[in-house]
């Protein structure tokens, strides 16, 4: 790998995150729990997350288009939901972002911790996500509950309230620490990858309060990190695979287009190369090449 890293890109993978008409009565978004997000939103830029392909879009081939570069929906002929099966994972695990980078010599992280200790057992799950796939297959292992607690690590609802139902006993955190947590690794490798994956849970609970409670942790967390990062050196993205927390008449996915948003070193030009979710892998590529990063 290439030295040490001068500059670093930051993606925040937020999923069910759509772009809804500004109706509180409708879109929790717009009801004051979110100030953060709602004015990152407004910079957004909109992506189709559908990709020519008839039907409502999915967990499985949306996060594979993004996170591969290829039209994973079109390829399949569909929208995939959940997990990845073998023809996703083949896509995956040939052109995931992770891997790619890796070939142009940057190192890369997947910041989210997993409740195990060792990363064997993600080896052995039947069933894994499409950021466990990208994990495994170009990095080798995930980041575990040791990692965790020592800071090197961020569980997925920025708090491990969460685990506490799996039998987990240790400290709780805020969405602020873990903003911090998740900083101190991007200072570590050029591009940083981070999941956040409560809102398009709640979303399909249609739950206007645990709603409220999501979009206020998740404005918390953003509101910590954005300051600590150093956009004259640095770029932050922020996107989705698909619509979902931003219409509580429906506890199913929309149509509605996702964010991207980009602040940082070279966003504007990010910005525009990017107009759909398959743009996003051969965008940041680009980024890295042009932006001459340590790595």
């Amino acid at each position: 790998m290439r030295g040490s890293p001068s500059a670093h890109v930051l993606l925040v993978f937020v999923d069910g995150l759509g772009l809804g008409a500004p109706d509180p009565a409708w879109n929790p978004l717009y009801r004051g729990h979110c100030p953060t997000l709602v004015n990152l939103l407004e910079q957004a830029k909109p992506i189709d997350p559908c990709m020519g392909v008839p039907g409502v879009p999915q967990s499985a081939t949306g996060q594979t288009a993004l996170l591969t570069g290829i039209n994973a929906p079109r390829r399949i002929g569909r929208h995939v939901e959940g997990f990845p099966g073998p023809a996703l994972r083949d896509i995956i695990v040939q052109h995931n972002i992770f891997k790619q980078l890796q070939a142009d010599g940057y190192s890369c992280a997947f910041a989210n911790a997993y409740f195990m200790r060792g990363w064997t057992e993600a080896h052995r799950r039947k069933y894994q996500s499409v950021t466990t796939v990208c994990t495994l297959s170009a990095l080798g292992g995930v980041r575990d509950v040791d990692e965790m607690l020592d800071g090197r690590a961020v569980y997925q609802d920025l708090t491990r309230q969460s685990l506490q139902s799996r039998g987990y006993d240790g400290p709780l955190t805020t969405p602020a620490d873990s903003a911090r947590d998740l900083y101190r690794i991007t200072r570590e490798h050029p591009f940083t990858l981070f999941e956040y994956f409560q809102t398009d849970r709640c979303g399909h609970k249609a739950n206007p309060e645990q709603t409220a409670q999501v979009l206020g942790q998740l404005d918390e967390f953003l509101a910590t990190l954005l300051p600590l990062l150093d956009q004259r050196e640095s770029l932050f993205l922020l996107t989705s695979d698909h619509g979902n927390i931003e219409d509580l008449r429906t506890p199913q996915h929309t149509m509605n287009p996702v964010p991207f948003i980009a602040l940082g070193r070279g966003a504007e030009n990010m910005q525009s190369r990017v107009t759909s979710l398959t743009h996003i892998v051969p965008a940041l590529c680009a980024w890295f090449a042009d932006s001459n990063v340590g790595g």
